[in-house]
């Protein structure tokens, strides 16, 4: 009887992936707790791989050497501390990733790439001349960016420019 409710929920769950790609994103993307090891040797994803966080004072950037992420912190550095170099790293690097994919699409009507925050939502929309990514976006792997800002990208140019609202009803 206890596994009837989680059948019916997972079914629920399958519809709903069918009808909605990118939620399937959603429940594959990393969860982070808010108490996650940021520290020296502790881990961040970055287009699908774990990079190893090391603490380098010799550096005075945040730098990717191999499976490595090397930020400018002190062994001493809080776990506040590391996780927004880290986290401002893959920040960084998504705008530079997302931009160049933009780039190289043939869908590309050239959008501002944006980045955004929010727990809920698409991982990636156009709007205004914008395409607006989570951030986190840049945890999957290429392919999986690569797929996720093409369809945006393919949403905007079928969605007429100016679009009566009463008349799509």
């Amino acid at each position: 009887n206890g596994s009837r409710p989680r059948c019916a929920a997972s079914a629920r769950i399958a519809i709903a992936m069918k009808r909605n790609p990118q939620l399937a994103l959603r429940l594959d993307a990393a969860t982070h707790a808010t108490d996650a090891p940021w520290r020296a040797g502790g881990t961040v994803v970055y287009l699908g791989e774990a990079l190893t966080l090391v603490l380098d004072t010799a550096c005075r950037l945040p730098e990717r050497v191999g499976t490595e992420l090397h930020l400018p912190l002190p062994p001493a550095a809080t776990p506040r501390q590391i996780r927004d170099a880290a986290e401002s790293w893959q920040r960084d690097a998504a705008q530079g990733v997302f931009a160049a994919i933009v780039q190289n699409s043939a869908l590309a009507g050239r959008p501002r790439i944006v980045l955004t925050f929010g727990r809920r939502g698409d991982w990636a929309c156009c709007a205004e001349g914008e395409l607006r990514c989570h951030w986190r976006l840049i945890e999957q792997p290429r392919a999986v960016i690569e797929q996720v800002l093409s369809q945006a990208l393919a949403r905007q140019q079928a969605a007429p420019a100016n679009a009566d609202l009463f008349a799509l009803v």
